[in-house]
């Protein structure tokens, strides 16, 4: 939510700075994420000048060029060359200084002493469009002759900066989406904090009827999503440009204005919370609105050209013939507000949130007006802000009231009350706060006290309020505007023995296995656990059936719960190379969550989830780069691999625990799978496949690690750690070259080899693979290493020839191998 800073300032009464505003801000829970200063023109008009053109003469080398010297203010008159038809000897105009930034959509550059048809031109002479100040180029901007020479731009058109506070507003807190609902927390911790303050809004004093000419009956056909809805029509309505200041407005906190009716709208949402919507009164077919589902299937076209078929879950605002708007979400095509429009109809409601949000997801519709619909906004404000529409209407558009306010309100929705102890709250806070003040902070958030004794108070809470329903919910309320930084910390600590068990374990193995990686130069990252529906769509592994889907999401970029870590590490890659930061190397730490419909069990609904924890890790681009002891080197699967294989010798793994094979998962070009004895995956790796990564916008590689931490946990529960001396009896080195079908992968070898020693044999390493001439069709040669080891004694060769005719002898009988 953008909130501007000179705009707040109309709702209450401070002498705060602006970063004073955003710690206030956030110290009420309403955090504040950026503060930027900007203009309702980008750039702000620097270097931009009040000139006067003293000499305007032909270029000698152009037809349509001249050649000009302008006055600045200064001692000496500056040379330009302009283009403009228009420019004239005498003139006031604006002018762009050497160096000042001017700008052209996302386009800027820089005025340059340059020689245009070989004069020299120190500066440009600019026109409306080129400065951000209007949208004609048909010529220079020519000033009264009152315009002060050397004066700057910006002074001129009287431009003052802003401050735009970006506040993340949290999903409970749809009372704090717009200006007003800011300025009430920023009231209410300015009076506890002692500041002498005051909050106030426009009233509706000046609202009038003016006739009855144009009326419009309303009907509430399904009174369950629609509880209440109130319209006004205005005739003689001029559809134009809206005035600068509102333009300004929407501008500075990211609007784009479009006309005045449009412009009127979005300003009393952003100003007051409460969405309108403004129809053409002449589409209005029968002068009726109802509302109401449509049959199944019925077909509509939104204001953006897209077809949408609505049923009996979809709200529409219609006519007497057919709908006009998907309700609370978004406009129909040829029922807004156009040029030629000049009667309107106003409408201000409350809609159901979960009927607003089921549309809006279905539909894959999101617009500021559904987003405050579907987290709740205030039943009470509807009139207020329907008025305050009219209003400017008439100041703004010149149009008349034609109806009195039809406010249809079936079931008025009741203001929760809640019974609030003094002794609860200080025991919830954790500190004795006095009654004055617990009563003065409720005061201050517009909480109505019904009743008082010396025990609590009985509380209504007003109906925006729609996060607090419950004691808790107040007394969250009263510590936010309290303080949290107030609450002291207690000099003791109360606490019990514990013992150890495995989740301490399985803490200190993750914390120890982060610090091992961040030491090799990873960076730790931590992604959402909600996610993407559609990166599991046609997966051979991570399927859409497996996915725990989210029954009421806010979106479908969060509408499952991850099945695997992946996509949010490639979400953060993506981020980064897009920002020439190429060379990664990520972990993370975190759960993912797995559905069996096969398990599904009415009588223990949970049976069919799972949650694990999962470590991944990521690694793309180059493993040295611009190094002069070391030429630059791409990182590789083998590099990937070394740090799995680390992690797994840190935490206790070791290789005769572990099988290797194959992956068969469709998100890697190719890649292994580590499993224990028993067939459990532990790990799993390889490079991810060229789909994956154009799915992600990811040019380069990257190689991709995932382990189940929990499994891992499992395997190595009951290890014990022992300390050994290294041993002083020799090992014993042995090579094989084995001729193989070119089928056999070095993981069968080496499974074999630990299943005939499992004692002696501490290590099977490959070193050569050859394929091609002098061998079989089909046949391929694998050069083996094996290190043979007693560390109570020296090996004799009987011993080792013994253990080494018996291993030849198993890969010949399991695997066909010949020795070459």
């Amino acid at each position: 939510m953008n909130i501007s800073y000179k705009w707040l300032k109309e709702y209450v009464d401070f002498e705060l700075t602006p970063q004073e505003v955003c710690d206030a801000l956030t110290s009420t829970g309403l955090e504040v994420d950026a503060l930027e200063e900007v203009q309702s023109i980008r750039g702000g008009l620097k270097g931009l000048y009040v000139g006067k053109v003293l000499t305007c003469d032909i270029h000698p080398n152009s037809d349509h060029l001249h050649v000009t010297t302008v006055d600045l203010g200064r001692e000496t008159p500056s040379q330009i060359v302009c283009g403009a038809p228009n420019v004239a000897a005498g003139q006031k105009v604006i002018v762009a200084d050497l160096g000042c930034v001017l700008y052209d959509g996302d386009k800027e550059f820089v005025i340059k002493k340059s020689k245009l048809r070989g004069v020299e031109s120190c500066g440009m002479i600019c026109a409306e469009d080129e400065i951000g100040v209007g949208t004609s180029h048909d010529g220079i901007i020519v000033l009264p002759e009152d315009a002060p020479v050397g004066q700057p731009a910006a002074e001129y058109y009287n431009l003052e900066s802003d401050w735009l506070i970006e506040v993340d507003i949290t999903a409970n807190r749809a009372d704090a989406l717009s200006h007003w609902g800011v300025a009430r927390d920023l009231y209410a911790w300015l009076r506890q904090n002692g500041y002498k303050t005051s909050l106030h809004r426009p009233d509706c004093s000046s609202f009038v009827v003016d006739n009855t000419d144009l009326p419009i009956d309303v009907e509430i056909e399904n009174t369950e999503a629609c509880r209440r809805y109130a319209c006004l029509s205005i005739t003689g309505c001029e559809v134009k440009e809206s005035p600068e200041w509102l333009q300004n407005k929407l501008k500075v906190i990211g609007l784009r204005p479009i006309n005045n009716i449009v412009d009127i709208t979005n300003y009393i949402m952003m100003a007051y919370g409460q969405p309108l919507h403004c129809f053409d009164a002449d589409m209005v077919a029968g002068h009726k609105i109802v509302v109401r589902t449509q049959p199944e299937g019925t077909k509509f076209v939104t204001l953006d050209g897209v077809e949408h078929s609505l049923g009996a879950h979809d709200l529409s605002i219609s006519n007497a013939e057919e709908p006009m708007c998907i309700a609370g979400i978004f406009g129909g095509k040829g029922s807004g507000t156009y040029d030629t429009t000049t009667n309107v109809v106003l409408e201000s409601a409350y809609f159901h949130p979960t009927w607003i949000r089921k549309s809006a997801r279905r539909h894959g519709l999101s617009t500021d007006a559904s987003f405050r619909f579907e987290r709740g906004i205030d039943p009470d404000g509807v009139i207020y802000a329907l008025k305050q529409a009219a209003i400017m209407c008439k100041e703004l558009a010149g149009g008349k009231v034609s109806m009195e306010i039809r406010d249809e309100y079936p079931m008025p929705i009741s203001p929760a009350k809640v019974s609030l102890k003094y002794d609860y709250v200080n025991s919830l806070i954790g500190k004795e706060i006095p009654e004055t003040t617990i009563k003065d902070i409720c005061e201050s958030l517009e909480m109505k006290i019904l009743g008082e004794d010396a025990y609590g108070l009985e509380i209504e809470i007003p109906a925006y309020r729609v996060d607090v329903q419950r004691p808790c919910d107040v007394v969250e309320d009263i510590l936010r505007i309290y303080g949290y930084n107030n609450v002291e910390i207690p000099t003791q600590l109360k606490s019990c023995l514990v013992v150890k068990g495995d989740e301490d374990m399985k803490h200190r193995l993750a914390d120890t296995v982060s610090e091992q990686l961040v030491g090799c130069g990873f960076n730790e990252i931590l992604n959402n656990s909600l996610t993407k529906g559609a990166y599991y769509d046609e997966r051979n592994i991570f399927k859409t059936e497996n996915c725990v889907r989210i029954m009421n999401p806010l979106s479908t970029d969060l509408n499952v719960m991850r099945q695997t870590l992946l996509f949010g590490g490639l979400e953060s890659i993506e981020h980064n190379a897009k920002r020439k930061n190429g060379n990664l190397r990520f972990f993370e730490f975190g759960n993912v969550y797995h559905f069996s419909p096969e398990r599904k069990n009415e009588d223990n609904p949970m049976a069919a989830y799972s949650e694990d924890n999962h470590l991944a890790l990521w690694i793309t681009g180059k493993r040295v780069e611009g190094s002069w002891a070391h030429p630059d080197e791409d990182s590789t699967f083998y590099e990937l691999e070394a740090y799995v294989e680390n992690i797994m010798r840190r935490i206790g793994v070791q290789p005769g625990m572990t099988v290797r094979k194959k992956s068969d998962n469709d998100i890697f070009s190719s890649g292994i799978v580590i499993e224990n004895r028993g067939g459990k995956k532990l790990v799993e790796m390889g490079v991810l496949g060229k789909k994956i990564l154009k799915t992600a916008d990811i040019d380069a590689p990257v190689y991709y690690a995932e382990l189940s931490w929990t499994a891992l946990m499992k395997v190595i529960r009951k290890n014990k750690v022992l300390y050994n001396e290294i041993s002083k009896y020799p090992a014993v080195s042995r090579d094989l070259a084995l001729l193989l079908d070119n089928s056999v992968e070095f993981a069968a070898i080496e499974d074999i080899a630990r299943q005939t020693e499992k004692k002696l044999l501490k290590k099977v390493e490959l070193f050569d693979v050859y394929e091609g001439k002098n061998l079989p069709e089909g046949k391929k040669s694998y050069a083996v290493n094996f290190i043979l080891q007693d560390e109570t004694k020296t090996l004799n060769d009987k011993q080792i020839d013994a253990i080494m005719n018996k291993l030849i002898t198993n890969l010949k009988n399991k695997l066909g191998a010949e020795l070459r």
